[in-house]
């Protein structure tokens, strides 16, 4: 049987920053704030992920007795700039279809407890961040993060990872609090553009930037446009404006040289432009949330940002592009984009398209134009 010791000491040696220890007890106080806000989180169910099972640990695993939770720090190398000022930060390195990282590492980790005759699972479902609390890794924030105690100059850029084992270890002392320091000012409220942060640690998932940019239901409301900025997939804004990352931040990283290689994939232009063989070779093994069948919202993004850009040398693409689309969310956000962007070329372009156009591509043209 192995000692908690000896997990602790795998932890490390595949890589984990940190770990801790906590009950295989349900989550009856998660379970119930699920309960009380499904008009904010029932779209998850819809989506499949589960989130109200994974409350019991036990439906997960049979046998569970102890939740291990590893620690990851996902943003300990630095990315290219304009990668950061596009897309979230948690998505630029991750694996989970290629696996060829952190899922070796999970499964190294993983295969030796196996090997002494522990059972694990690694479920999607389970409630993480609270696991993490549980064991006494860390705090809240009011961005409703995960801040850890101990990695990363305690910033939120970590991911826990929780492993259902059936073997009963001694839990951890439950860190299970709010950590921001009473003269943050509320930084990430205040700088979330959508007013997804709602104060006193909650969130209304379906307004964050996030959600917006990947589960989005059709063509981007107009008041939201703005807001949303430059980001294409994934969000940090509230955690770039935070004081208790701030030391984080201001670390001298080394670049992620996995990142830099695929950068050249990712250039604005090529995302308006591309097909099915591209995304699906290039793109989607890197962010999966969205499948090919939802390649107009990445390019209805794309053409956000172009237009939130205030770069009119985006212009001719942005006009080869809604000539090349018949998704009318797509050629409604380009015309959009165009209007916002203005000039001589983007005024004529409009004008020719609103000849042939209707519905709300028609209106988006005629609002562009105006």
């Amino acid at each position: 049987m192995m000692t908690k010791e000896d997990i602790i000491a795998l932890a490390g040696k595949y890589g984990f920053e940190d770990i801790g220890f906590t009950t295989a007890e349900p989550f009856t106080s998660h379970k119930a704030f699920l309960e009380k806000r499904q008009e904010e989180y029932g779209w998850a169910e819809a989506v499949g992920l589960a989130l109200m099972e994974g409350t019991d640990p036990k439906t997960i695993l049979a046998e569970a007795k102890t939740i291990i939770v590893l620690m990851e720090v996902y943003f300990r190398q630095s990315y290219p700039r304009v990668m950061e000022g596009h897309f979230g930060r948690c998505y630029l390195d991750d694996d989970r279809v290629t696996k060829d990282g952190l899922a070796k590492r999970i499964k190294g980790f993983r295969s030796e407890l196996g090997k002494h005759g522990i059972q694990t699972k690694v479920p999607f479902n389970l409630p993480h961040r609270v696991a993490a609390a549980r064991a006494g890794m860390g705090t809240f924030g009011k961005n409703c993060l995960f801040y850890s105690n101990r990695v990363a100059r305690k910033s939120s850029w970590v991911l826990p990872i929780a492993v259902v084992i059936d073997q009963a270890l001694e839990p951890d002392e439950p860190t299970i609090e709010m950590g921001c320091p009473d003269w943050c000012r509320n930084a990430c409220i205040a700088a979330c553009p959508t007013r997804a942060l709602k104060g006193n640690g909650t969130i209304d998932p379906q307004q964050c930037i996030s959600y917006l940019t990947y589960f989005g239901r059709g063509l981007t409301p107009e008041h939201l446009r703005e807001p949303m900025g430059l980001y294409i997939y994934g969000c940090d804004r509230c955690q770039n404006v935070c004081p208790r990352n701030a030391a984080w931040l201001a670390a001298d990283l080394s670049p992620n040289l996995k990142v830099v290689a695929k950068e050249k994939d990712f250039r604005l232009s090529d995302l308006l432009h591309m097909d099915v063989a591209y995304f699906e070779q290039k793109i989607w093994p890197h962010m999966f949330y969205m499948s090919s069948h939802d390649i107009w919202r990445w390019k209805m993004n794309v053409a956000r940002v172009m237009g939130n850009t205030n770069d009119r040398t985006f212009t001719p693409d942005l006009i080869r592009a809604f000539e090349e689309n018949q998704d009318e969310r797509v050629q409604g956000m380009i015309a959009w984009a165009l209007g916002k962007l203005g000039g001589e070329k983007a005024g004529e372009a409009l004008s020719r398209f609103r000849a042939n156009s209707h519905g709300t591509v028609h209106q988006e043209i005629c609002k562009a134009l105006t």
